[in-house]
């Protein structure tokens, strides 16, 4: 690591290694999002589906499902991050580093994703469903064709909602030595006293979440006039 006097910035020095550490953290959450997002999609649409007097209705799985997420959600990813060391160790070989990180990242973010799932399918009128399938359509194509499409635009601001989420996990990765912009702001900002260094990060941090709850809002508010 490179050592710099404490409460001084070489932003020559730093430079290079922020930027590494914006490539780590959107390496983490777009890995994330795109992992655990699409799981934790599918299993949002089994717990929606599974749900008393939906389409699959099944409350084994149901409630099985249902209490598996009531465990890990609550959990403060730091101690997530902990407790899933050996596990992660199995895994993916080491509990250091971004790789390490973004493991343990995927499966709270499908944790989360799903129940984001079921939130917003709950609300799709019940009418639409019971009308498609009278006209004959099967189970899943109700499911693809007719009950994602009509809570799409809540769907995408929820997905924006992860983001900051799975951001938030990436920065606590960097005391595991995760990498991204979390660690960045520990061991560069706080624990050198600059508080310039930090801001940074904070700063980058902030962009990142209004350009893509912006995007959301966008493409949301056009599903909604359609």
């Amino acid at each position: 690591m490179i050592t710099l006097a404490a409460g001084t910035t070489n932003w020559e020095v730093l430079k290079p290694i922020l930027a590494e550490s914006v490539v780590q953290t959107l390496q983490m959450v777009l890995t994330t999002l795109l992992i655990g997002g699409f799981l934790g999609l599918v299993l949002g649409v089994i717990l929606y589906g599974t749900r008393p007097g939906n389409l699959f209705e099944n409350a084994i799985v149901y409630r099985i499902l249902d209490f598996i997420i009531n465990i890990i959600r609550p959990i403060p990813f730091i101690i997530f991050l902990a407790a899933m060391q050996p596990v992660t160790i199995k895994v993916v070989g080491t509990s250091i580093g971004t790789v390490a990180a973004i493991f343990p990242m995927c499966v709270m973010c499908t944790m989360a994703t799903s129940r984001l799932v079921e939130q917003n399918l709950v609300t799709v009128d019940p009418g639409i469903i019971e009308a498609a399938r009278s006209m004959g359509a099967s189970k899943l194509t109700i499911v693809w064709t007719v009950l994602i499409p009509e809570a799409l635009a809540p769907l995408i601001l929820a997905y924006a909602f992860l983001f900051i989420g799975v951001l938030d996990m990436s920065a606590m990765a960097g005391y595991i030595g995760g990498g991204g912009l979390g660690n960045f702001a520990i061991a560069y900002g706080y624990q050198k006293f600059d508080q310039g260094v930090t801001w940074t990060a904070v700063a980058i941090m902030i962009v990142l979440v209004q350009v893509v709850q912006g995007v959301a809002n966008a493409i949301a508010k056009r599903l909604l006039k359609r």
